[in-house]
């Protein structure tokens, strides 16, 4: 997991390497401090030095102090770049493989929880880095450095610290192994809760309208109390490793002043050597604050850190497969030989239950079904969305797993059953089909998709700002706009996903007239709830419970399929 994530230092390598380097720097002028203190009292003071000494000596103090301070700020400098540069590394490798991600990928962890990874635990993650790059060096040098010169002024005095040593240690072993799960079950409390919150944010209008607001402000109180239950039960077991630390130290401390001011008093020890060997006693303690923090962190962190390497571990289920060669997508010719899905891939529980079926390049076909019959599952093979459990997909004379996944999407365009718009404005929404698109193509999509004329009635035209997810414009006016999108893409396949049952069914048959007229080439497959909407195609497939019930134009349905009459009767005429 640790060479995984060092693999994201990348351009920010020296810094973390220099820091180390200097924090080193600033724990050897600060444990010589004491040490120089010691001569300024026992042989500057009190023995025959005289001020003279005193004085060259306390000079000698401020230069170590400000190269400390200077070997300190820069550290902290070094160790801010490497940090920062490491979290924006690991977010960007995270944020690379989630758009790598397939549908079911993105179905296994859930956008909360892929947001929290991304947010909350790379900062986890960074903090920890910074603090054992800078203090994780710092703490351990000082601690054996401070050892050393106290065993050094007095041997006999320092043994007290080989008894305070272990005691810490079996308390922060025993501590780390009862909090990391504490830790891991807390993070999922917060996918949970960031849940709650997005799902109530995108769907703030629906809550509104049926007055929800005290259910979901109760809904979210329960995610966040669980979260703070979650968080409380890891926090209590770390936050004792401070007082216990302190405990040791504390009783460590008053038993070196025990001991050393009676060896004063029978004469073994000097007043110099006893002010610096608290010095030194002072600096093991801070030291050993210090690697408490650290150890709480790394807890804290490595919970994080198995969160993200999960993700980057993460076997891409659809990918390019090894010898796929630069076919190009020829016509929008399908088959589908024997087909077979399943969400959950097994084939006891089918989605789509062996199709068979094929449709000519530059054909209109229309796929009705009820509610829940794969409609929108069956289209979303095409473009590999999904790959099948078994059968095969067949896409311009070649099986979809041959081509690339770019050369195969970008000849195919979806316009989904839920319209999704980016920030910004109309324009810039639009040359998601095709970037290099003229003004004139723009307006000649829009027109095709009868979008044009409402556009221009807003005050800036094409520039009109769509606020986030297009909260600007109505149903029907998102729905025209998704189509002109993807009407500028010039595909060779062309899916609309019950993408015109927000307008009115003039602007549905203009629409598809217009297609029809200007898209001759392209293969155009309509899923509509509305009869009309398909009952001019060329072909209508009839979907019953991932089953294909029939298969044919409106007349030969009307005469040889029950469903499809029910619908035309229970749509056109009243019908029971």
């Amino acid at each position: 997991m640790v060479k995984k994530l060092a693999g994201c230092l990348g351009e920010y390598k020296k810094f973390a390497i220099l820091t180390p380097l200097i924090m080193v720097g600033e724990v050897v002028m600060e444990v010589l401090i004491p040490f120089v203190m010691a001569q300024i009292i026992d042989k500057g003071i009190q023995g025959n030095g005289g001020i003279e000494y005193t004085i060259k000596m306390g000079l000698l103090m401020i230069f170590m102090a400000l190269v400390s301070l200077c070997f300190g700020a820069l550290g902290g400098t070094f160790a801010a770049r490497a940090g920062m540069g490491f979290a924006k590394n690991i977010r960007e490798r995270l944020f690379n493989k989630v758009q790598d991600f397939s549908f079911s990928n993105i179905d296994k962890f859930s956008t909360a929880s892929l947001v929290t990874r991304l947010t909350t635990d790379v900062t986890n993650t960074q903090n920890a880095f910074m603090m054992l790059i800078r203090m994780g060096v710092r703490a351990p040098f000082m601690l054996i450095g401070a050892l050393l010169m106290s065993f050094s002024i007095n041997s006999k005095l320092s043994t007290v610290f080989l008894f305070a040593v272990p005691i810490l240690a079996i308390a922060l072993i025993l501590i780390s192994q009862s909090a990391y799960p504490r830790f891991r079950e807390m993070l999922k409390k917060y996918d949970g809760m960031n849940a709650a919150v997005q799902e109530n944010l995108v769907n703030i209008r629906v809550v509104k309208s049926y007055v929800r607001e005290n259910h979901e402000i109760s809904k979210f109180q329960d995610n966040a109390d669980s979260v703070r239950k979650a968080q409380y039960a890891a926090e209590k077991l770390v936050i004792m490793t401070m007082p216990i630390m302190q405990l040791v130290m504390y009783v460590t401390i008053v038993a070196i002043i025990w001991v050393g001011g009676n060896m004063i008093v029978d004469g073994d020890f000097a007043i110099g050597q006893l002010s610096s060997m608290i010095s030194y006693v002072t600096q093991i303690l801070m030291s050993l604050m210090m690697l408490s923090m650290i150890f709480i962190m790394i807890i804290i962190s490595r919970a994080s850190m198995t969160r993200i390497v999960e993700v980057l571990d993460e076997e891409i289920d659809i990918v390019d497969l090894n010898g796929t060669s630069a076919l190009k997508v020829e016509d929008g010719s399908i088959v589908f030989k024997n087909v077979c899905f399943s969400y959950s891939g097994k084939e006891d529980n089918l989605t789509l239950d062996h199709l068979n079926f094929e449709i000519r390049s530059g054909e209109t076909i229309g796929i009705i079904g009820g509610t829940g019959s794969a409609k929108t599952t069956l289209v979303q093979l095409i473009p590999r969305l999904y790959d099948v459990l078994s059968g095969e997909v067949i896409v311009g004379g070649h099986s979809v797993k041959d081509y690339t996944l770019k050369t195969l999407r970008e000849e195919v365009a979806m316009v989904l059953q839920k319209n999704l718009l980016f920030s910004g404005t109309i324009e810039e929404n639009l040359r998601w089909g095709n970037e290099d698109a003229s003004m004139d193509e723009l307006t000649d999509a829009c027109k095709k998709a009868q979008a044009h004329d409402f556009i221009m009635t807003f005050p800036e035209g094409y520039q009109t700002n769509l606020g986030q997810g297009g909260v600007n414009v109505s149903g029907g006016q998102k729905q025209r706009i998704c189509i002109a999108r993807a009407l500028l893409k010039k595909p060779k396949i062309l899916i609309l996903d019950d993408s015109t049952s927000a307008v009115d069914t003039a602007t549905d048959s203009k629409i598809r007239e217009s297609m029809q007229t200007s898209l001759k080439d392209t293969t155009k497959i309509i899923i509509a709830q509305r009869i009309t909407s398909v009952m001019d195609a060329d072909k209508i497939l009839v979907l019953d419970d991932g089953k294909m019930n029939g298969f044919g134009t409106h007349e030969e349905l009307m005469n040889t399929n029950t469903i499809y009459r029910e619908v035309y009767d229970s749509q056109q005429k009243g019908g029971r």
